[in-house]
């Protein structure tokens, strides 16, 4: 997104090194405004203390920093994100033997990886739906709460509008190999197969310099002449990956069809190492294309080594999102199954502001979502970018709740506020929580969806050097994941216990001085 709200990278390493996971909300003077900015380009005022300022020298028990911190303002807000680049990369890496880096590990696209069953509204917009359960944790007075929100059904590929995509290709050196070009091609190969012969599409390659291969062209009669243009790719120099967006906006704005989803799918390692290398820079470069004419950019993330910070803050400041692929199992996922989603949008700007009651709620901690915070009095500031979300999709956010002594009633109410696509008016839409729906344990309770959902939250947190209330270890975690995996039958579930019991025992050789097992391969 061009002006999404972001911290920087580092500060984040350095509160994972301080251990500081959990941290008490600020007061009203130390709320976090410093990575709001709006559309104008003028950031907003920076932050003057609370939590995040504290963190820096914390040392302790986490939940008891988290009694001890500053009064809380009881609002939480942040842009809504569907990105699942973070666990898909994570999994690769586990597969490979190795640990992933801390700073790639982002819990709420953990979590987000997950079907959660929401119920869908019936028009455009989203539903909104709040439960949770009881965590435990030292004193046994935490909670999860689950704040989840569904846009419409994806329509079907015959219901669709048609697409016209530009897919800029890294053909660059670090790309020469079966699981990155090979994939690439392998992907768009299937893409054309897929596609309706009333869409359209352009090829643009970069190495050290971009190249247009294949201008717009329609799908009918051309499949044979697409097909041929993906297969004569082959890889050679350096990493030049502004210019190949900025050719690749070229293409789609010369290539742009009235009435279709207008989209450019830059597919990548992301390992950038020529020209223009920094993403805002990159997006600067083509902001009026974006603006004018809608063009988002979606990210597809390959390779075992994967610039993810990179193509993350690329496609958040293109207005889109960004997903990894390590197979062709997953690549049929993103170009098959999930296609509709990833080419329509049913809300730009999307925001969401958690308003916790101070009767019941005593702290509280937003899981995830550190770079997609946003200052709560932008929240209805339309020209303070927020999330683009596509039909089928889910967006769920996880918080860490203590409740106060024998608290009972109203918990917190959750609103989403969005901008039509097309019209860009403000819609909003809330739902609320009382204490008694969040009253069960959350392993003995009904929900299998949100003990899922937990699960991936946790692994996330242990994987970055820190912990959550109540959190198993990584050997009973994996356990629970492979009974939900059970209960639901679903096979995405499985595959996280896999990478949870690889995670396990790749943290075991280290405390060891061993290794893996190496088992290498994706599920």
């Amino acid at each position: 997104m061009e002006r999404r709200t972001r911290k920087y990278r580092g500060a984040l390493g350095l509160l994972l090194a301080a251990g500081v996971l959990l941290t008490g909300c600020t007061g009203e003077a130390g709320r976090d405004t410093s990575s709001a900015r709006r559309r104008g380009g003028a950031p907003a005022p920076a932050s003057t203390g609370g939590a995040a300022d504290e963190a820096k020298g914390g040392q302790g028990n986490e939940a008891d920093r988290l009694k001890e911190s500053a009064p809380p303002d009881y609002l939480s807000t942040f842009a809504l994100d569907v990105d699942t680049a973070s666990y898909g990369y994570a999994r690769r890496t586990l597969a490979d033997g190795r640990l992933p880096g801390p700073q790639t590990v982002r819990p709420e696209e953990f979590v987000n990886s997950f079907r959660q069953g929401y119920r869908r509204p019936e028009g455009n917009g989203f539903s909104v739906s709040v439960d949770g359960a009881r965590a435990g944790g030292e004193d046994g007075d935490w909670s999860l709460l689950r704040v989840g929100l569904a846009t419409k059904a994806a329509p079907t590929t015959a219901e669709r509008a048609p697409a016209a995509l530009t897919f800029v290709v890294d053909v660059s050196g670090s790309m020469d190999s079966s699981d990155r070009l090979g994939l690439v091609k392998t992907s768009l190969g299937i893409l054309t197969d897929e596609l309706r012969d009333d869409d359209a599409v352009s090829l643009v390659t970069f190495s050290d310099e971009a190249k247009t291969v294949l201008p717009m062209t329609r799908l009918r009669g051309h499949r044979g002449e697409i097909h041929d243009a993906v297969d004569s790719l082959k890889s050679a120099d350096s990493t030049n990956v502004g210019a190949g967006v900025k050719r690749g906006y070229e293409e789609a704005v010369e290539g742009r069809r009235k009435g279709a989803n207008n989209r450019v799918v830059l597919l990548s390692d992301a390992l950038a190492n020529t020209g223009d290398t920094d993403a805002d820079d990159i997006l600067e470069r083509i902001d009026s294309a974006r603006r004018e004419y809608g063009i988002t950019l979606f990210g597809v993330g390959v390779g075992s080594d994967y610039g993810d910070a990179f193509m993350e803050r690329l496609t958040n400041k293109g207005d889109g999102h960004t997903t990894y692929i390590a197979d062709e199992e997953q690549a049929r996922k993103v170009f098959v199954d999930q296609l509709p989603a990833h080419l329509e949008l049913t809300a730009r700007d999307a925001k969401a502001q958690v308003a916790f009651d101070p009767k019941t709620v005593e702290k509280f901690k937003l899981v995830g979502y550190e770079d997609r915070k946003v200052a709560d009095e932008d929240f209805r500031d339309d020209s303070v970018d927020g999330g683009e979300v596509g039909p089928g999709h889910t967006v769920t956010a996880l918080y860490a709740v203590h409740l106060r002594d024998g608290a009972s009633g109203h918990v917190a109410t959750a609103t989403v506020r969005w901008l039509d696509p097309k019209t860009r008016t403000p819609h909003e839409k809330s739902g609320s929580v009382e204490t008694g729906a969040i009253g069960g344990g959350l392993w003995g309770g009904k929900s299998t969806r949100l003990q899922v959902a937990a699960v991936a939250a946790y692994f996330a947190e242990t994987l970055r050097g820190g912990g959550l209330p109540g959190a198993p270890g990584l050997g009973e975690l994996a356990t629970r994941a492979r009974k939900l995996a059970a209960t639901t039958e679903d096979p995405s579930v499985t595959k996280l216990a896999d990478a949870i019991g690889r995670a396990d025992r790749l943290k075991s050789g280290e405390r060891d001085g061993g290794g893996d097992d190496g088992e290498g391969e994706m599920d």
